[in-house]
């Protein structure tokens, strides 16, 4: 069993309000957010006649439902019902709303930190599966359900099983080139999609200490998508100095006084976890999914394995159908894999310092003429920096589109979708087949990556760029379209 001494344990003892038996405890929660599509809850309240708790602890935001065409004159107003009945509905129970265009407007898991409303030690629930991510700054964190939004609402509570803890140590300095999506990607190639059902994760190490706070978000992300319920880091000076004047964030004395006590949420040297695991990342090369699960995935020089080999019939007939799927064949490169579409944005990979790694890429060149490619900031805040560096004049210049903040091509529930059989590298954080529109190819990558793949339109190591290697990768869709149709030929 895991000891009281964990970073988990000590920030979920701070918040139980009842011990309800066989592992299920009644949590405190201390910042809850409504998205868009999560604002029906606020129809079911008011069905029953009951108001917020706590509506100063409750914010909301449209992120997923909303156009990400600045051009789109509804933008403004969006007219579509997520956003007006949470309009309404946010001004009737009293609750903060981030409207489209304000400051503090954007993706969910974007804004929550970036205004201060997640910090150490606290417990954030979000209607969404990634939020996760705060757990970044310390914070433990989870997604909810329709049911569980209207009991916090209503309680500013929620029920939660009590998991096992689990340990990620990443050794090593992240080489060039190597970032915090990387890490996530390597450790869910390493340990497959479901290693983390059932625990709370913490990650540990060189690595993510060395992490800058928005990477150690990219990271925490994904969390979910290995099944963890938690993502946690440590809360250090990184943290600190990356929330300090956030707006939500505490003040003056207020503020040294939280520092002092965040210090504290470190997991003990002695503590127990029920699940130790140790990566070695010294090597780290750049990542990037091959499949429609994130377990299929290699880094950018790797090629694809061949599904005979694998002794399992089951994960031999996934193998096959997702090669089928994404058009591909065994023993291919990646690198050079043609590409349609780009896509860097979305709660994985939208922040100032995304767009930043990205437009250090494409600065002074341009996207391959058969690539539409699209950047889409996180917030209102992050576009409003990035056009004050001039970065939107950099993607503009080089050929990309600069889009209005939004969740966006992610999901493709607001419009922006793709076609089928349209190949896609995307900085987002699914690969599911139909995630980005009926047939569509996704690839998860980075930002650097994505934005290296827009320029050579195939799949390129960022690290060959401004090289004659990767000059040489604008011949390489022909050919890797070539040899995918010489061996379905064969077949």
């Amino acid at each position: 069993m895991s000891s009281d001494g964990t970073l988990f344990e000590k920030v979920w003892g701070r918040h139980v309000v009842a011990d309800l038996g066989e592992g299920f405890t009644l949590l405190h929660v201390d910042r809850h957010v409504v998205p868009d599509f999560n604002g029906n809850a606020f129809t079911r309240l008011a069905r029953r006649g009951l108001p917020v708790r706590n509506p100063e602890l409750t914010f909301a935001t449209a992120d997923h439902s909303v156009s990400t065409d600045p051009r789109d004159p509804d933008r403004a107003q969006n007219a579509n019902p997520h956003v007006v009945n949470l309009r309404r509905d946010t001004k009737a129970f009293g609750v903060k709303l981030f409207d489209i265009g304000e400051a503090g407007h954007g993706i969910v898991h974007v804004i929550t930190p970036e205004m201060g409303i997640a910090l150490p030690g606290l417990t954030v629930a979000i209607g969404d599966s990634h939020t996760c991510t705060h757990g970044a700054l310390g914070a433990l964190a989870w997604g909810v359900g329709q049911g569980e939004l209207v009991h916090i609402l209503a309680t500013q509570t929620c029920v939660q099983h009590k998991p096992r803890t689990m340990r990620v140590t990443f050794d090593g300095a992240l080489p060039p080139g190597a970032s915090g999506k990387d890490l996530i990607l390597f450790l869910i190639g390493r340990l497959g999609v479901a290693a983390g059902n059932g625990y709370a994760v913490e990650y540990a190490g060189q690595a993510v200490r060395a992490l800058p706070m928005e990477a150690r978000f990219t990271l925490c992300n994904m969390s979910v998508e290995w099944g963890a319920r938690y993502g946690m880091i440590a809360p250090d000076e990184t943290a600190f100095g990356w929330l300090k004047d956030r707006p939500y964030a505490p003040k003056g004395a207020a503020w040294d006084a939280a520092v002092a006590d965040w210090r504290t949420l470190q997991s003990d040297a002695d503590a127990k976890f029920d699940r130790e695991v140790v990566l070695d990342v010294g090597n780290l090369a750049p990542q990037v999914t091959w499949g429609n699960s994130l377990d299929m995935v290699l880094a950018v020089g790797e090629s694809l394995p061949d599904p005979a080999a694998e002794p399992d019939p089951a994960k031999r007939a996934n193998l096959e159908t997702s090669m089928r799927y994404m058009g591909l064949e065994p023993g291919q490169p990646i690198e050079g894999l043609p590409v349609d579409r780009v896509f860097i944005g979305s709660c994985t990979n939208s922040r100032i310092s995304d767009l930043r790694a990205a437009a250090a890429v494409v600065r002074g060149r341009h996207v391959a003429p058969r690539v539409q490619a699209w950047v889409v900031p996180g917030s209102e805040l992050v576009r409003r920096q990035a056009e004050e560096e001039g970065l939107d004049k950099v993607f503009i210049d080089a050929g990309f589109d600069w889009r209005s903040p939004g969740c966006s091509m992610c999901l493709g529930a607001n419009g922006d979708t793709v076609g089928s059989g349209v190949r896609v590298v995307s900085t987002a954080n699914r690969n599911f087949a139909n995630r980005q529109g009926p047939g569509s190819r996704t690839h998860i990558a980075g930002p650097v990556l994505a934005a290296a793949s827009a320029l050579a339109g195939c799949i390129a190591d960022p690290r060959a760029v401004g090289t004659e290697r990767f000059d040489k990768l604008g011949t390489a869709p022909v050919q890797a379209q070539a040899i995918v149709a010489t061996r379905r030929d064969a077949a």
